[in-house]
């Protein structure tokens, strides 16, 4: 166990046969007392002062463990953000594709729609083209039928139709 200041105060020295000089040992003492008592001080200043700065690492030391923390935490919901934002994407290309698909082959259907309707009016068109030449070279057969001639070569003289609608009158 240390020494402390009031040890050395009550401490008492057997006197012998020429001793020492009594008040200049109490002198030293006092000396040594007043001494150790800073350096007492000085340690208990110095330990409040260590205890502090202990506290203080402690703390920091909670923060950095606490920041260190939080930055997994924040790695692990950047990592999902990034999961979850691939999975979303290749969803949405997916859909794109389905609806590309989708597209293209309702595209491809009203394509040969349009062209059955093409082929279907193509016909149409040859039969109104057959049917309209037939008309037109009936009708030309007309022009060229010989009764024409004759209607034309008929001769008819209108003083006779006067005299025959008279009669017809008068009678």
């Amino acid at each position: 166990m240390p020494l402390t200041p009031l040890d050395i105060h009550n401490k008492e020295f057997s006197k012998g046969f020429r001793g020492y000089d009594e008040d200049e040992v109490n002198e030293f003492l006092d000396q040594v007392i007043k001494d150790y008592e800073i350096l007492i001080r000085e340690k208990k200043e110095l330990e409040e002062k260590l205890n502090d700065q202990n506290e203080r690492i402690g703390h920091f030391n909670n923060i950095e463990e606490t920041l260190n923390k939080s930055i997994v935490v924040a790695q692990e919901a950047a990592e999902e953000v990034k999961r979850n934002a691939q999975k979303e994407a290749k969803l949405i290309i997916k859909e794109a594709e389905k609806n590309a698909d989708r597209i293209v082959n309702e595209s491809l259907s009203k394509a040969r729609k349009i062209a059955l309707e093409i082929e279907e009016l193509k016909k149409q068109s040859k039969v109104f083209r057959t049917r309209f030449k037939m008309l037109i070279e009936a009708q030309l057969d007309l022009l060229n039928n010989d009764d024409w001639d004759h209607l034309l070569a008929y001769k008819l003289d209108a003083t006779e139709l006067k005299s025959a609608q008279e009669e017809d009158s008068l009678a």
